[in-house]
């Protein structure tokens, strides 16, 4: 990837990354039946795309032949927070609304840990503002199915 061009399916695929949250925050907000399923779903959904990231940062540590623990460490602990945080509302009555809180909240500044283990934000600014883009808008909305899902 050069410094100017990204390619159009990350930037439309990427974009599309929202809808599923998105519907979720309609069905929650349209259907008040709806809000506990929505919310369940979109929490879900957002772990996924977070365990997601970290295999891009695995990928991205080997392809640099990264000898270092410390890169890998860091890409399996996105799967290990998105399930530590849905396992207690799913099994054991935890709080779904915190769970979705502070799972918005990670999502939304795992740019910063694309920062530090990988090289591809440093080097393609249009990848950079569109992980930026995508992180800010599924936390955010992961934050919002937070507030208002059930207590």
């Amino acid at each position: 990837m050069n410094h100017a061009h990204l390619p159009r399916p990350p930037l439309i695929l990427g974009a599309a990354g929202v809808l599923p949250p998105l519907l979720c925050v309609a069905l929650a907000l349209v259907d008040p039946t709806l809000i506990l399923p929505a919310t369940i779903g979109g929490g879900l959904y957002a772990a996924l795309i977070l365990s997601f990231l970290g295999g891009m940062w695995w990928m991205e540590a080997l392809l640099r032949r990264d000898d270092r623990g410390w890169p890998y460490l860091v890409a399996v602990l996105p799967s290990l927070i998105g399930w530590a945080l849905l396992l207690p509302p799913l099994l054991a009555g935890g709080s779904i609304r915190l769970a979705l809180i502070l799972l918005g909240l990670v999502i939304m500044v795992t740019p910063l840990v694309d920062l530090r283990v990988g090289t591809a934000m440093r080097t393609n600014t249009r990848w950079a503002r569109q992980r930026w883009a995508m992180s800010l808008g599924l936390g955010g909305l992961t934050l919002i199915l937070g507030l208002i899902a059930p207590r």
